[in-house]
Protein backbone atom coordinates (compact mmCIF):
# COMPACT_ATOMS: atom_id res chain seq x y z
CA UNK A 1 0.00 0.00 0.00
CA UNK A 2 1.01 3.45 -1.10
CA UNK A 3 1.57 6.65 1.13
CA UNK A 4 0.80 9.52 -0.36
CA UNK A 5 1.47 12.95 1.11
CA UNK A 6 -2.52 14.80 0.74
CA UNK A 7 -3.33 18.75 -0.45
CA UNK A 8 -6.92 18.50 1.51
CA UNK A 9 -8.92 21.65 -0.07
CA UNK A 10 -12.51 22.59 -0.59
CA UNK A 11 -11.67 21.36 -4.52
CA UNK A 12 -12.05 18.22 -6.67
CA UNK A 13 -9.54 17.25 -9.06
CA UNK A 14 -10.44 14.76 -11.89
CA UNK A 15 -8.50 11.91 -13.92
CA UNK A 16 -7.23 14.15 -16.26
CA UNK A 17 -8.21 17.43 -15.40
CA UNK A 18 -5.35 19.87 -15.54
CA UNK A 19 -5.91 22.78 -12.70
CA UNK A 20 -3.40 25.17 -11.06
CA UNK A 21 -3.03 26.05 -7.06
CA UNK A 22 -0.97 28.54 -5.41
CA UNK A 23 1.09 27.31 -2.64
CA UNK A 24 1.57 29.38 0.42
CA UNK A 25 1.04 27.64 3.91
CA UNK A 26 4.01 26.87 5.53
CA UNK A 27 2.47 22.68 6.05
CA UNK A 28 1.99 22.66 2.51
CA UNK A 29 5.02 24.69 1.24
CA UNK A 30 7.17 21.55 3.33
CA UNK A 31 4.92 19.18 1.52
CA UNK A 32 6.08 20.74 -1.95
CA UNK A 33 9.73 20.39 -0.99
CA UNK A 34 9.59 16.89 -0.01
CA UNK A 35 7.40 16.26 -3.33
CA UNK A 36 9.58 18.24 -5.30
CA UNK A 37 12.80 16.43 -4.26
CA UNK A 38 11.20 12.99 -4.20
CA UNK A 39 10.22 13.48 -7.51
CA UNK A 40 7.01 11.97 -6.06
CA UNK A 41 3.51 12.88 -6.45
CA UNK A 42 0.60 14.10 -4.05
CA UNK A 43 -2.85 13.22 -3.18
CA UNK A 44 -5.41 16.23 -3.91
CA UNK A 45 -8.57 15.58 -1.79
CA UNK A 46 -12.04 17.28 -0.75
CA UNK A 47 -11.71 18.31 2.42
CA UNK A 48 -13.99 16.84 5.58
CA UNK A 49 -15.21 19.78 8.06
CA UNK A 50 -16.80 17.35 10.50
CA UNK A 51 -13.85 14.84 10.69
CA UNK A 52 -10.65 16.82 11.82
CA UNK A 53 -7.30 15.44 11.91
CA UNK A 54 -5.54 16.92 14.67
CA UNK A 55 -7.67 19.64 14.54
CA UNK A 56 -7.39 20.32 10.49
CA UNK A 57 -9.84 19.58 8.11
CA UNK A 58 -9.69 15.76 7.54
CA UNK A 59 -9.84 14.24 3.75
CA UNK A 60 -12.70 12.65 2.15
CA UNK A 61 -12.77 8.65 0.87
CA UNK A 62 -11.80 9.45 -2.63
CA UNK A 63 -9.33 11.11 -3.57
CA UNK A 64 -7.30 11.82 -7.25
CA UNK A 65 -3.35 11.72 -7.53
CA UNK A 66 -2.22 14.90 -8.55
CA UNK A 67 1.33 15.51 -10.68
CA UNK A 68 2.95 18.46 -10.65
CA UNK A 69 3.60 19.96 -14.84
CA UNK A 70 4.64 23.21 -14.20
CA UNK A 71 6.13 25.36 -11.02
CA UNK A 72 7.73 28.21 -10.23
CA UNK A 73 8.17 30.24 -7.35
CA UNK A 74 7.21 33.99 -6.51
CA UNK A 75 8.14 35.39 -3.22
CA UNK A 76 6.86 32.77 -0.72
CA UNK A 77 4.32 31.90 -2.81
CA UNK A 78 4.53 28.56 -4.93
CA UNK A 79 2.63 28.26 -8.15
CA UNK A 80 1.49 24.92 -9.61
CA UNK A 81 -0.18 23.80 -12.60
CA UNK A 82 -1.11 19.95 -11.87
CA UNK A 83 -2.80 17.30 -13.96
CA UNK A 84 -5.06 14.30 -11.79
CA UNK A 85 -3.89 11.06 -12.53
CA UNK A 86 -5.21 7.72 -10.40
CA UNK A 87 -8.01 7.99 -8.02
CA UNK A 88 -7.51 6.58 -4.61
CA UNK A 89 -9.27 5.67 -1.62
CA UNK A 90 -7.74 6.07 1.62
CA UNK A 91 -7.04 3.45 4.10
CA UNK A 92 -5.09 4.53 7.30
CA UNK A 93 -4.32 8.22 7.73
CA UNK A 94 -0.94 9.92 9.48
CA UNK A 95 -1.75 12.83 11.42
CA UNK A 96 0.39 16.19 11.06
CA UNK A 97 2.67 17.05 13.66
CA UNK A 98 1.09 20.80 14.77
CA UNK A 99 -2.33 21.77 15.14
CA UNK A 100 -3.43 24.72 12.93
CA UNK A 101 -2.22 28.45 14.43
CA UNK A 102 -5.65 29.04 15.78
CA UNK A 103 -5.08 25.88 18.42
CA UNK A 104 -4.19 27.30 22.10
CA UNK A 105 -0.83 25.25 21.60
CA UNK A 106 -0.21 27.29 19.36
CA UNK A 107 -0.12 30.58 20.38
CA UNK A 108 3.28 31.17 21.19
CA UNK A 109 3.90 31.00 17.33
CA UNK A 110 1.13 33.41 16.84
CA UNK A 111 2.39 36.54 15.55
CA UNK A 112 0.50 39.96 16.26
CA UNK A 113 0.25 40.99 12.80
CA UNK A 114 -0.59 37.73 10.73
CA UNK A 115 2.50 36.90 9.52
CA UNK A 116 3.38 33.23 9.74
CA UNK A 117 6.59 32.51 11.21
CA UNK A 118 9.12 30.77 8.48
CA UNK A 119 9.40 27.07 8.58
CA UNK A 120 12.29 26.00 10.73
CA UNK A 121 10.67 27.87 13.56
CA UNK A 122 7.51 25.76 13.07
CA UNK A 123 9.42 22.92 12.54
CA UNK A 124 11.49 23.54 16.12
CA UNK A 125 8.50 23.95 17.94
CA UNK A 126 7.40 20.45 17.36
CA UNK A 127 7.15 18.42 20.82
CA UNK A 128 9.99 15.86 20.81
CA UNK A 129 7.32 12.93 21.25
CA UNK A 130 5.47 13.86 18.63
CA UNK A 131 8.25 11.60 16.49
CA UNK A 132 8.27 12.84 12.76
CA UNK A 133 8.17 16.57 11.36
CA UNK A 134 5.60 16.72 8.78
CA UNK A 135 3.42 19.30 9.15
CA UNK A 136 1.22 18.07 6.36
CA UNK A 137 -1.69 14.86 6.32
CA UNK A 138 -0.62 12.03 4.48
CA UNK A 139 -2.43 8.29 4.26
CA UNK A 140 -2.01 4.85 3.27
CA UNK A 141 -3.84 4.74 -0.41
CA UNK A 142 -5.09 2.24 -2.39
CA UNK A 143 -5.06 3.08 -6.20
CA UNK A 144 -8.08 2.62 -8.07
CA UNK A 145 -7.59 0.42 -11.47
CA UNK A 146 -8.06 3.49 -14.17
CA UNK A 147 -11.43 3.05 -16.51
CA UNK A 148 -10.99 1.25 -19.76
CA UNK A 149 -11.42 2.81 -22.93
CA UNK A 150 -14.98 4.27 -23.91
CA UNK A 151 -17.17 2.47 -25.75
CA UNK A 152 -18.62 3.80 -29.48
CA UNK A 153 -22.39 3.87 -27.66
CA UNK A 154 -20.61 5.76 -24.30
CA UNK A 155 -19.38 8.07 -26.42
CA UNK A 156 -22.34 8.65 -28.28
CA UNK A 157 -24.19 9.47 -25.15
CA UNK A 158 -21.55 12.18 -23.52
CA UNK A 159 -21.88 13.42 -26.99
CA UNK A 160 -25.73 14.00 -26.79
CA UNK A 161 -24.98 15.43 -23.10
CA UNK A 162 -22.58 17.66 -24.27
CA UNK A 163 -24.70 18.54 -27.51
CA UNK A 164 -28.24 19.07 -25.06
CA UNK A 165 -26.59 21.50 -22.39
CA UNK A 166 -24.78 23.24 -25.13
CA UNK A 167 -28.09 23.73 -27.12
CA UNK A 168 -29.68 24.68 -23.82
CA UNK A 169 -27.21 27.36 -23.30
CA UNK A 170 -27.62 28.62 -26.98
CA UNK A 171 -31.01 28.81 -26.18
CA UNK A 172 -30.86 31.00 -23.01
CA UNK A 173 -28.18 33.19 -25.11
CA UNK A 174 -31.43 33.37 -27.60
CA UNK A 175 -28.76 31.82 -30.44
CA UNK A 176 -30.69 31.96 -33.86
CA UNK A 177 -32.08 28.74 -33.87
CA UNK A 178 -30.83 28.46 -37.88
CA UNK A 179 -28.01 28.75 -36.44
CA UNK A 180 -28.04 27.01 -33.04
CA UNK A 181 -27.26 23.59 -34.52
CA UNK A 182 -23.51 24.86 -36.71
CA UNK A 183 -23.04 26.48 -33.21
CA UNK A 184 -23.43 23.20 -30.94
CA UNK A 185 -21.31 21.05 -33.46
CA UNK A 186 -19.00 23.42 -34.00
CA UNK A 187 -18.22 23.99 -29.94
CA UNK A 188 -14.42 22.77 -28.94
CA UNK A 189 -16.37 20.91 -25.68
CA UNK A 190 -17.49 18.33 -28.50
CA UNK A 191 -14.03 17.38 -29.32
CA UNK A 192 -13.29 16.34 -25.88
CA UNK A 193 -14.95 13.06 -26.70
CA UNK A 194 -13.26 10.09 -27.67
CA UNK A 195 -12.56 6.15 -26.67
CA UNK A 196 -10.14 7.92 -23.96
CA UNK A 197 -10.67 6.53 -20.65
CA UNK A 198 -10.85 10.07 -19.55
CA UNK A 199 -13.40 11.17 -21.75
CA UNK A 200 -16.16 11.16 -19.03
CA UNK A 201 -14.18 13.22 -16.51
CA UNK A 202 -13.24 15.51 -19.58
CA UNK A 203 -16.79 16.25 -19.94
CA UNK A 204 -17.11 16.52 -16.26
CA UNK A 205 -14.46 19.09 -15.92
CA UNK A 206 -16.46 21.26 -18.38
CA UNK A 207 -19.98 21.34 -17.28
CA UNK A 208 -20.00 20.24 -13.05
CA UNK A 209 -18.75 23.11 -10.93
CA UNK A 210 -20.28 22.19 -7.86
CA UNK A 211 -17.91 20.07 -5.32
CA UNK A 212 -20.42 17.70 -4.05
CA UNK A 213 -21.01 16.44 -7.67
CA UNK A 214 -17.66 16.50 -8.64
CA UNK A 215 -16.68 14.38 -6.02
CA UNK A 216 -20.14 12.42 -6.96
CA UNK A 217 -18.30 11.49 -10.14
CA UNK A 218 -15.10 11.26 -8.68
CA UNK A 219 -16.46 7.95 -6.77
CA UNK A 220 -18.43 6.80 -10.02
CA UNK A 221 -17.25 3.14 -10.10
CA UNK A 222 -17.42 3.02 -14.33
CA UNK A 223 -17.71 5.14 -17.09
CA UNK A 224 -21.57 3.93 -17.44
CA UNK A 225 -21.93 5.40 -13.77
CA UNK A 226 -20.60 8.20 -14.70
CA UNK A 227 -23.31 8.99 -17.44
CA UNK A 228 -26.01 8.41 -15.43
CA UNK A 229 -25.02 11.02 -12.82
CA UNK A 230 -24.27 13.49 -15.50
CA UNK A 231 -27.59 12.72 -16.90
CA UNK A 232 -29.24 13.51 -13.76
CA UNK A 233 -27.60 16.29 -13.00
CA UNK A 234 -28.14 18.07 -16.18
CA UNK A 235 -32.11 16.44 -16.99
CA UNK A 236 -33.48 20.06 -16.07
CA UNK A 237 -30.52 22.09 -16.79
CA UNK A 238 -32.23 25.36 -18.74
CA UNK A 239 -35.66 24.25 -18.41
CA UNK A 240 -38.47 26.88 -16.88
CA UNK A 241 -40.22 26.17 -13.09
Amino acid sequence: MDRLPLFVLPMVLLPGEVQELRVFEPRYRQMLDDCLLDGNNFGLILNDEFHTVNDWDGPRHYGCEAEIIHHETKGSNHFLQIIGRRRFTIKNVFEPALPPFDHPMMEPLVNPEGVDPDLQTIIEFIPEDIGHSKLYISAEVEYIEPQSESSPDQQKQLKSLVEAVLSRIGGLLNIDSDMLFDWVKSSPMMEVVDDNPNSAYSVATLLVEDLESRQLILECTDIDSIITELTLMFSSFGEEE
